[in-house]
């Protein structure tokens, strides 16, 4: 029996881990008693006997937590190690080494939501020498508000959304996302691209789109060029889809629905654009390829357990 222990259990993400791991049969999962999840000497003790902790905590506890946990391995779902050098980045998909560098890991950090979806659209056109790693990117995201944890979510489910007065509310105005440095190095860019994130007036899903010109390319390409490139590389990844260039097939009414996915572990990428200009739309959920879900399956290679065990990989809407 492998023993789990998810320290910040109560919140939006260790609440959905939490579910998805407590009827698992070869998982225990340890608990802490409400009074005692900031006494150390407790908290140190379930560490010790725990085969891997899941923080779900806000950066600065998820700092201390580390400085409590000895050798006990960690998967992180804080901000707070994405880009520290002795941390592995938890997306599989970013390179074919990257899963044998997760199984191996003590420390690992979860991705961020938005990240997942730029990274599994960008980091293979830079990384197979096709995108100029030189070119400033430019990002633009919607997410469910439940991305923004607790305050966030009682804030949308208030009077004024009940009563439609909020929609889309674009957010991070002056730049500097916290999420804007784990794109960057993970995507292997020079530039730290602009980034745009709203949040939408409905729980979870997301989309994050990237538009680009024949001149961020190191030569001339076309939109079949990048289908090639991007379904070859995930052709045996049973978590991300590349959809065939301008493809109707998913939208609705000439939309794309950032809820298509929610519930799953998918991360489709869509091609759209003419012969000068390209954009790429990652569609995931929030909560599931970028948060939760994402955790889980870390947590399966980590432990040597089938990896899809516990997610869901099928559209909603199929």
């Amino acid at each position: 029996m492998l023993k789990i222990f998810i320290d910040g259990h109560a919140g939006t993400t260790g609440l959905q881990i939490h579910e998805r791991l407590q009827n698992r049969g070869e998982i225990q999962l340890l608990s802490i008693p409400d009074q005692d999840r900031k006494n150390k000497a407790v908290k140190k003790k379930l560490f010790s006997e725990a085969d891997l902790i899941i923080l779900c905590l806000p950066d600065h506890a998820a700092i201390a937590s580390v400085e409590l946990a000895g050798n006990t391995r960690i998967l992180d779902a804080s901000t707070a190690y994405r880009t520290h050098q002795d941390w592995i980045y938890g997306l599989p998909e970013l390179d074919p080494g990257q899963r044998d560098l997760i199984t191996n890991a003590r420390l690992v950090s979860n991705p961020g939501c938005y990240p997942t979806g730029f990274l599994l659209a960008i980091a293979p056109l830079i990384a197979l020498g096709q995108l100029r790693p030189d070119v400033q990117l430019s990002i633009s995201a919607v997410s469910g508000y439940t991305g923004g944890g607790r305050q966030l979510i009682e804030k949308f489910q208030s009077a004024n959304v009940r009563e439609g007065r909020w929609s889309s509310r674009p957010y991070a105005l002056k730049f500097g996302h916290k999420h804007v440095p784990e794109m960057k190095k993970y995507a292997g860019l020079s530039e730290a691209p602009l980034f745009m994130p709203s949040v939408g007036n409905y729980p979870q899903g997301m989309l994050v789109s990237i538009p680009l010109t024949q001149s961020f390319f190191e030569a001339n390409t076309s939109l079949d060029d990048i289908y090639s490139l991007l379904s070859e590389r995930y052709s045996d990844e049973p978590c991300v889809l590349v959809h065939q260039p301008n493809s109707n097939d998913h939208l609705t009414d000439g939309f794309l629905d950032p809820q298509d996915n929610n519930n799953t572990n998918r991360n489709d990428i869509h091609i759209f654009g003419n012969d000068e200009q390209f954009m790429l739309v990652s569609q995931l959920d929030n909560l599931g390829k970028g948060a939760a879900g994402a955790a889980i399956q870390n947590l399966n290679i980590m432990l040597g357990i089938n990896e899809l065990d516990g997610l869901h990989v099928e559209m909603m809407n199929r």
